[in-house]
């Protein structure tokens, strides 16, 4: 079977699960999109109210600032890859309950093992404390390049923060620059 073939099987398998309680209180479960050659991986923690409506990860505000940083550095959507740690939208869009991640997060390995990506991008301190480590904050490693089972990893503050915290999109944009750099030499 093809990656693409196996790809849409866990696809189809998130968009049936009702592993959790999360699966019976969402519109719509979000199993990710982009690329399955992709070279990066963008892992949020979960779906917001924009993205249960339409099935499709970060398809609000943060989504369309994503979209601008990715234009930065010379990449579109379609050649990344772009998901969540979990993959249904918790009530009233609360942080994931360590259950609903340990029940989800197979299906996040799962595409990370089909994908292969060079990098692969935690937004916010929930991926990044699911998938490196929950010692770490985003605050103190934002911008560096971590290394965990075989893959590398680039923290980076989630693009919601900057609706909220306008000061950190200079932070988020420099972030993205070293991004670049990185696969940049990941080329040579």
């Amino acid at each position: 079977m093809d990656k693409k073939a196996l790809f849409e099987d866990i696809s189809k398998n998130i968009l049936m699960c009702r592993k959790c309680a999360l699966g019976s209180s969402r519109k719509n479960a979000v199993p990710g999109e982009g690329s399955v050659d992709a070279e990066i991986m963008f892992i949020g923690e979960g779906p917001g109210r924009e993205e249960d409506l339409q099935g499709r990860p970060f398809v609000g505000a943060a989504g369309k600032f994503l979209d601008e940083l990715l234009c930065d550095i010379g990449y579109t959507r379609e050649e990344v890859f772009i998901g969540n740690i979990i993959k249904c939208r918790p009530p009233n869009n609360r942080v994931p309950m360590p259950w609903e991640i340990e029940v989800c997060i197979p299906y996040l390995y799962a595409q990370i093992a089909i994908i292969e990506p060079k990098i692969i991008c935690t937004l916010g301190n929930t991926p990044l404390n699911a998938l490196v480590s929950s010692k770490l904050t985003i605050g103190t490693v934002h911008g560096t390049l971590l290394e965990k089972d075989g893959f590398k990893f680039s923290p980076m503050y989630h693009p919601a923060a900057v609706l909220y915290h306008g000061e950190l999109k200079g932070t988020l944009k420099k972030d993205f620059l070293k991004l670049k750099e990185l696969l940049n030499a990941e080329q040579k």
